[in-house]
């Protein structure tokens, strides 16, 4: 069992920067990949962001490369996603999520298992 707590969201204007941390319970947290997703009002969720379990690997969704970066701590069983120039249509509910499936379907919503309860990101322009 894994449980992931999201936190880091908030109000910013167009520009700005944020970071989330996706902080998770469980021994074998290290063998999940961790992705980030997120939600707009009326939309689909979508994929942000993964991270491998031990490869260092990490995917960026087009919407957000160069924008966005992934990262994982060991140490501290938690992942990050620090955002910067953040804009408008960021707008959203952000998730972490987590999996043991193999790389090549990381985008998947379908192949995560657990989730956290998301946390809010609004952009103003």
């Amino acid at each position: 069992q894994v449980q992931l707590v999201e936190s880091g969201g908030g109000l910013v204007r167009a520009g700005g920067s944020l970071r989330l941390s996706c902080a998770a319970s469980g021994r074998t947290f290290s063998t999940y990949v961790v992705a980030w997703f997120r939600q707009a009002p009326g939309k689909e969720r979508e994929f942000v962001a993964a991270v491998g379990a031990d490869t260092g690997m990490t995917s960026h969704a087009d919407s957000v490369k160069g924008r966005f970066l992934i990262s994982r701590e060991y140490a501290k069983n938690t992942v990050y996603l620090q955002m910067s120039n953040l804009k408008p249509e960021d707008t959203g509910i952000y998730y972490c999520a987590a999996t043991t499936t193999r790389w090549g379907l990381v985008r998947l919503l379908s192949q995560y298992d657990y989730w956290g309860q998301g946390t809010q990101i609004t952009v103003s322009s």
